[in-house]
């Protein structure tokens, strides 16, 4: 592994370290939910999953939502996509998740107004 992609994988798990799940107030990484973190020029593919397949949908979307909004702080990455498992919103999460803007592209709608 290049000393690039050694970096970036850190600054990426510093990122999701900073990750709090709103309902119990633990940091993703603590509660071990990341499966599976691929990045390949720029872009990053994130496996996880939710503490229960039935944790309240609304925490699930702001769990995977921060996660991909802080992925994109990191230097260099120009994709990323999420993929919740087990449980009974992940296809809605995934699909609206990945479907929203990055950070910087809602920062130019909001100065836009």
């Amino acid at each position: 592994m290049s000393q690039d992609l050694q970096l970036t994988r850190r600054q990426i798990f510093d990122e999701l370290t900073k990750i709090v799940d709103p309902e119990i107030g633990v940091s993703i990484m603590e509660l071990e939910l990341i499966d599976k973190v691929d990045i390949d020029k720029g872009k990053v593919n994130i496996d996880l999953h939710l503490t229960s397949p039935f944790c309240p949908a609304v925490f699930g979307f702001k769990i995977a939502q921060d996660v991909r909004d802080n992925i994109f702080k990191v230097e260099g990455i120009k994709d990323v996509k999420i993929n919740v498992s087990n449980h009974f919103m992940a296809e809605a999460i995934n699909k609206q998740v990945n479907e929203s803007k990055k950070p910087s592209e809602q920062k130019e709608v909001e100065t836009k107004k």
